[in-house]
């Protein structure tokens, strides 16, 4: 995961930390498709036990449901499934729900290079962002191999977070 690295998401990490410790926010991630690097990103930043409280690494269905208190109903046959938007807001406010934090995102997606669907191909991510009751959830189309998709989606994760914030402020 070295190329979750890179100056853009040091940038973003940076300019986070800086929002969130001057609003005294906690941050929370829930994360699918990254197996944690969003996690490892903001922790990267010394100092960041200040700002972020905990991430959920919940690659699984069920561990979707037991972390996160995702409904077992949204993996059922006909239901939206683990990349849905759905899912990934449910999975925003479970991470809320079981942290110390006010913020969360959250991310599901298929990373590829195979696992892919006609309605939902690789490349294909959720992310949700919450603070507090407001939030929103948005489909990515990413391109590229397993890794390019991941790094655009700590990204857009990321960015998403500071967009939020910036709003909310």
């Amino acid at each position: 995961m070295s190329d979750l690295r890179n100056e853009r998401i040091d940038e973003l990490v940076q300019r986070l930390a800086d929002q969130l410790l001057s609003n005294h926010i906690m941050l929370a991630a829930a994360e699918s498709c990254t197996g944690g690097g969003i996690a490892q990103a903001l922790t990267a930043l010394a100092g960041s036990s200040r700002w972020f409280d905990s991430g959920f690494v919940t690659y699984s269905n069920a561990a979707k449901q037991k972390m996160l208190c995702v409904p077992s109903s949204l993996f059922e046959p006909g239901a939206p499934g683990a990349v849905s938007e759905e899912t990934v807001r449910a999975m925003t406010a479970g991470a809320i729900a079981n942290s110390a934090a006010e913020m969360a995102v959250a991310v599901s997606g298929v990373a590829g290079p195979d696992g892919g669907s006609e309605d939902k191909p690789v490349g294909t991510v959720w992310i949700a962002w919450q603070l507090r009751e407001q939030g929103r959830a948005q489909r990515f189309q990413f391109s590229g191999d397993r890794e390019a998709v991941r790094t655009a989606t700590v990204e857009a994760g990321l960015s998403g977070l500071l967009k939020l914030l910036e709003k909310s402020g």
